[in-house]
């Protein structure tokens, strides 16, 4: 509004009345820690890296041409996979390193860049020198990046200025060459006039072991065949040089999969992501497994998990993470495909128990997938579940909306399961919040999720289903987002309507999708904002109080039909 008015006219001016809507937030982002085949590109080791579909994972996470998944049959792989099977859509990904701790370094010729002539042949082998930390120990690969090498033509060195008059320059026979390294678009090192001849003449040229044996960044080793020089020079053409693969020492696991929230690292670096809604680290049984971790230590990881779900300062706690039971016993075993050491329904109950970590924040699965392994010839392997549930979570979100439990829906890419639990069985499950994958073969249903509720205590009937929990965190984070423009707006009448009216249209909305209860929209939500909560003493404090009420739906886990008999006239 203009302060003053000094000349007749007409004076338009804009004037903000109405209310704003707000727009619902995604809850449909997931989060992932494990370990991956490779780290390349623009992800980093430890780092979050957004992955939008299984090909950009391959990108990112995979060597080139690879398949994606790891000789070592890593569980995030297998998890990532079945997120964007099941209709999953945006996820962050977490690589913990390339091995599994305690690993053996693999030789440089595993590691190593192969060069090849014109003619497919080998010509030479390139490795990363990595430099010595202050420790004395060698500088960690994520911190060094990837190289990338190039050779480009190149000629005889030309003659000397005190060269007598009339001396011929040296015959280019074209086995001459350039090598380049870079890192990005910056040059680190250049070198002319190379060849693959050890007995040519300084003069003409420098032998290509002998010239880069004083390289800061490379490491270089002959391996080409008996021929001459030409025949064994490299093919012009760019070759990125990776480092070798970061394998933790066994006592540095538990550190690594945690992170630091400093430097957005590990599981912290992915609660560092707003977006991010569902978190899940499939690999902690993978380390379980193989004795890398013990079941305190899981716990401990499962704890912070959980923790970090629930604090989500200062906005209202939005996340929630999706456990999996470990196996019985740690200890390899080779034909996992039928895994004996995969737990029974009472198992997963004393192993809860045990656990005795209750959260509305938290759910669990059971039993482990079956699902084809690319690295074993398509065979099955039984992973852990969580990956494949969340996406099931998007999927419903997408299809019904994020009130409607995500359950009573198959599994994409599930051809089995490690154990078919039955009726009785799932009755000693559900009533302590495992959410059971059946198979239903006898109605030809195939695999169903049967089961939607969280980790709460039992007796806290309010937040026992995941799709109530998920709509209330909606709902407060959504009008969150959606109500910024209020802050240090007038406190007086006219703001208290304008946030009623625009938290009662967002509501209603709701109401009219079916996320809420009730006959009318009054049945179903209210809104309150007025002098009643608005005190002068809390105006003083610059505080505006709103109190909102939802009465959500809830699933209808047990459908009840009461039949008698009915004799007309009776």
């Amino acid at each position: 509004m203009a302060l003053d008015y000094f000349a007749p006219g007409v004076y338009v001016e804009e004037v903000d009345r109405g209310s704003r809507p707000i727009d619902g937030v995604s809850l449909s982002v997931a989060g992932f820690v494990g370990f991956t085949e490779d780290v390349r590109g623009d992800a980093e080791l430890f780092k979050p890296m957004m992955i939008t579909n299984w090909s950009q994972y391959q990108e990112y996470f995979a060597k080139p041409g690879s398949d994606g998944f790891t000789d070592f049959n890593a569980y995030l792989p297998f998890a990532v996979q079945g997120w964007f099977a099941n209709g999953g859509g945006r996820c962050w990904v977490v690589s913990i390193g390339t091995k599994l701790p305690g690993s053996p370094q693999p030789p440089a010729e595993e590691t190593a860049s192969r060069l090849l002539t014109s003619g497919g042949k080998p010509s030479l082998m390139l490795n990363l020198k990595l430099p010595e930390a202050a420790d004395g120990t060698l500088a960690l690969p994520a911190s060094i990046g990837r190289l990338t090498v190039s050779v480009l033509e190149s000629e005889p060195k030309p003659l000397p200025e005190d060269a007598p008059e009339g001396t011929d320059p040296p015959l280019n026979t074209g086995e001459f060459f350039t090598v380049i390294v870079r890192n990005g678009d910056q040059i680190l090192e250049r070198y002319d006039n190379l060849t693959m001849n050890p007995e040519c003449e300084t003069a003409v040229a420098d032998y290509v072991l002998t010239a880069l044996e004083t390289s800061e960044y490379v490491s270089i080793a002959n391996i080409s065949q008996s021929g001459q020089p030409l025949s064994r020079r490299p093919a012009n053409g760019s070759y990125e040089i990776a480092p070798p693969p970061y394998i933790a020492r066994l006592e540095h696991l538990a550190r690594d999969v945690q992170g630091q929230r400093s430097d957005k690292t590990g599981i912290q670096g992915i609660f560092e992501v707003d977006e991010v809604a569902m978190v899940a680290c499939p690999d902690l049984m993978r380390a379980y497994e193989e004795g890398l971790m013990d079941l305190d230590q899981v716990h401990g990881v499962m704890e912070m998990l959980v923790s970090n779900c629930e604090n989500s300062f200062p906005g209202p706690a939005f996340r929630m993470v999706v456990l999996d039971p470990p196996p019985v016993k740690p200890g390899k075993n080779e034909n996992r495909a039928v895994a004996p050491e995969l737990q029974k329904p009472q198992d997963v109950a004393a192993w809860l128990s045990l656990f005795n970590r209750r959260s509305m924040y938290g759910a669990l699965y059971y039993p482990w997938i079956k699902v084809p392994n690319p690295r074993n010839g398509g065979r099955p392997i039984m992973v852990p579940p969580s990956g494949h549930m969340m996406g099931l979570w998007c999927r419903t979100d997408q299809t019904r909306g994020i009130f409607k439990a995500p359950a009573n829906d198959t599994p994409r890419g599930v051809i089995g399961l490690a154990y078919e639990t039955n009726m009785r069985e799932q009755e000693l499950l559900n009533p302590l919040g495992i959410n059971c994958i059946r198979n239903f073969a006898s109605y030809n249903r195939g695999l169903k999720v049967w089961g939607a509720r969280t980790l709460v205590e039992p007796d806290n009937v309010q937040w026992r289903y995941i799709s109530v929990r998920r709509l209330i965190s909606y709902i407060e984070k959504s009008i969150e987002m959606g109500t910024q423009w209020v802050v240090f707006e007038p406190n007086d009448q006219d703001l208290w309507a304008r946030v009623n009216r625009t938290v009662s249209n967002f509501l209603e909305r709701l109401w009219r999708e079916g996320a809420l209860f009730g006959g009318s929209p009054a049945e179903a939500f209210y809104v309150k904002c007025d002098g009643e909560l608005n005190t002068h003493e809390t105006m003083m404090l610059g505080r505006l109080y709103v109190e909102v009420g939802v009465c959500p739906v809830r699933p209808a886990e047990f459908v009840i039909f009461r039949i008698s008999q009915w004799a007309p006239g009776q």
